[in-house]
Order: C-alpha cells, then sequence, then structure tokens
C-alpha cells in the first residue's frame, strides 16, 4: 500500500498527507513505510509518523503528523509532547487543513529528518 492509498478514503486526509510527502519525499534517502497504523517517512531511521486519530479515539482530526525531534520544542501546536528515549521527543501535531502543512511545521519535520541520518 502507498502512503496515499492509507488516507484514500478521506479526501481531505489524503490532500494533507500529500502536501506533507511532496516536501519530505525530496529530501536524500527519504522513503515511506505503511504499516495499518500508520505512515512513516525514513531516513536512517524514522523521524516522521502520519496517522488517522479517528482509527483510536473519536476525533474529528483527518491527519496527526508525528515528528522525533533531539530535544523539547514547545509551541501551541503541538497537541501533546512525549520523551519515549533519552534521545528522542515526539511531538503531535493536529492537521486539520493543507494549510496547515506551513513552513513551520516542513521545519520541523525537516531537523527531524536531520536528527535521524
Amino acid at each position: 500500500m502507498k502512503g496515499e492509498e492509507f488516507f484514500g478514503f478521506d479526501t481531505k486526509a489524503a490532500r494533507i498527507y500529500r502536501a506533507i510527502a511532496r516536501r519530505l519525499l525530496k529530501l536524500d534517502g527519504v522513503v515511506v513505510q505503511v504499516s495499518r497504523s500508520q505512515v512513516a517517512f525514513r531516513a536512517r531511521r524514522s523521524f516522521a509518523f502520519a496517522w488517522r486519530p479517528g482509527a483510536y479515539v473519536k476525533s474529528d482530526v483527518p491527519v496527526v503528523l508525528s515528528l522525533a525531534l533531539p530535544e523539547r520544542v514547545d509551541s501551541a501546536r503541538f497537541k501533546e509532547i512525549v520523551n519515549p528515549s533519552p534521545t528522542t521527543w515526539m511531538h503531535h501535531v493536529e492537521l486539520r487543513l493543507v494549510k496547515d502543512v506551513d513552513r513551520e511545521l516542513l521545519g520541523w519535520a525537516e531537523q527531524a529528518y536531520r536528527h535521524a541520518r
């Protein structure tokens, strides 16, 4: 299954996913790995994860993007930040519109990519 097919049943989610993928797949060595629960963007290791929160809880949010960053980044845009390991902070962003995939979000994703190389 391709990444876009993971969100294919929901046209809004698919458009948001395409906006993310269009940028991240231009980065050197990035590949997509699709599982039953998410679409992972990988360099040497996974650094960004797009998923459907409605598959797990009652939610009208089309896509959540989770970013594995080397340090905590504080922003009101993050729904949740967790520290699963000493070198990784997971930052979860709810994306409701294509315009939410903006320069700031993509900057954080590129920072996660650099950390994953």
